[in-house]
C-alpha cells in the first residue's frame, strides 16, 4: 500500500491497547486516510472500515493489494452509528475489537473545498457526507436564539449571542472566509492571539451539521453490543466535549450499580467493560511531528462476558 498521507494520532497507543493478532476481525469505525486500517492489516487482522465520506471510501477503494497486503479490508460507506446493523447484514456478529477516531479528519481540513476550515477559503460546507444542510443552509435560514444555542453548547463560546447577532447581521455567508471574519470582528481579533476566536465557532457549527455527538453515543452503544468477550475498544477524541462522552459511557459501563432501600437495585449488576485506561495523551515527541496530536485523548477498555445493557 501507499504511504499514508497523514500521521494517524497516538497510533503506537491504539495498537497496543487493541492487541490485534492474526485472524481478528476488527471495526475502524472512522476509515479516513486509513492510517489505523493499515496497521491493523499489517499485524494479519480483518479489517470492517466505515466512513460517511464517500471520498475516504473512494480512496480506500484505490489501495492496492499486494503479497504482503491481501483482500481482508471491507469497507462500508455508512456512519459508524449504523455499524450494528451493517455488520449484522455482513453476517458478523462479533468483532475482536473496535477503534473509533472523533472528528474531523485531516483530509477534510485540508481541503478548502470542504469548507470545514479557515486557514483557506472555501465555500461553508462542513458536511462530512457531502450531503443534507450544509453550514451555509443553517447559518443563513435558522433563528438567531438557534444559532446562539449551537455555538455556545457545542463551541462553549461564552459570547454566542454576540456572535449569532453578527451572523445573522451579515446574512447571506457562502464562505469559511466570511464567516470567519465575522466572528472575529465580533469578538475583538488580535493579530497576536494565540487561538483564532473564530476557532469555537467553526467547531460548534461543524458538530451541529455532522450531529457528531448524538453519532458519538450511538457508535459507542453498537461497539459494546458487538464486541465479543475480551474484545476492546479504543476512542481517540480531540475536544472535551467527545472525551466527556467517552468517559462517561465508559465509567457507567464499567461500574456496579448499587441499590438502597429507596431505589432498587438495578436488573444490570456486573459491568459490561473491564479495564478502563485512564486519559492518554500524545508526548512531546509526537506533537512535535504532528502538531494535530496535542489536544488528542485516547481511552481504551475491554468488553466483559455480560449481556449489552439495551438495544444500540
Amino acid at each position: 500500500m501507499s504511504a499514508a498521507p497523514h500521521i494517524p494520532v497516538l497510533l503506537d497507543e491504539v495498537i497496543e491497547a487493541l492487541d490485534p493478532q492474526p485472524g481478528d476481525v476488527l471495526i475502524d469505525a472512522t476509515f479516513g486516510a486509513g492510517g489505523y486500517t493499515r496497521a491493523l492489516l499489517e499485524r494479519g487482522a480483518t479489517v470492517h472500515a466505515f466512513d460517511r465520506d464517500p471520498d475516504a471510501i473512494a480512496s480506500g477503494r484505490t489501495w492496492r493489494e499486494t503479497e504482503s497486503t491481501p483482500p481482508r479490508l471491507i469497507l462500508h460507506p455508512h456512519r459508524f452509528s449504523e455499524m450494528l446493523d451493517v455488520m449484522r447484514a455482513a453476517g458478523v456478529e462479533r468483532v475482536d475489537g473496535v477503534v473509533m477516531d472523533i472528528g474531523v479528519s485531516s483530509m477534510q481540513l485540508d481541503q478548502a473545498e470542504r469548507g470545514f476550515a479557515f486557514s483557506s477559503d472555501g465555500p461553508l460546507d462542513m458536511r462530512m457526507s457531502q450531503d443534507g444542510e450544509s453550514a451555509a443552509d443553517f447559518l443563513n435560514t435558522a433563528e438567531e436564539s438557534t444559532i446562539a444555542d449551537v455555538i455556545y453548547q457545542y463551541g462553549e463560546e461564552r459570547q454566542s449571542r454576540r456572535v449569532a447577532r453578527a451572523i445573522v447581521a451579515a446574512r447571506p455567508l457562502e464562505t469559511t472566509g466570511e464567516l470567519a471574519n465575522v466572528v472575529r470582528k465580533a469578538l475583538g481579533h488580535k493579530p497576536h492571539d494565540k487561538k483564532d476566536p473564530a476557532t469555537r465557532t467553526f467547531q460548534a457549527i461543524r458538530i451541529h451539521v455532522n450531529g457528531e455527538l448524538d453519532e458519538l453515543s450511538q457508535g459507542l452503544r453498537a461497539a459494546e453490543h458487538l464486541l465479543r468477550e475480551g474484545g476492546r475498544l479504543a476512542v481517540v477524541s480531540f475536544h472535551s466535549l467527545e472525551d466527556r462522552i467517552v468517559k462517561r459511557f465508559l465509567r457507567e459501563a464499567s461500574s456496579t450499580p448499587s441499590g438502597s432501600r429507596h431505589v432498587p437495585m438495578a436488573a444490570q449488576v456486573d459491568p459490561v467493560f473491564s479495564r478502563v485506561s485512564k486519559a492518554i495523551k500524545p508526548g512531546a515527541a509526537e506533537i512535535d511531528r504532528n502538531p494535530r496530536a496535542r489536544s488528542s485523548v485516547l481511552r481504551h477498555a475491554i468488553r466483559t462476558s455480560t449481556p449489552a445493557r439495551e438495544a444500540a
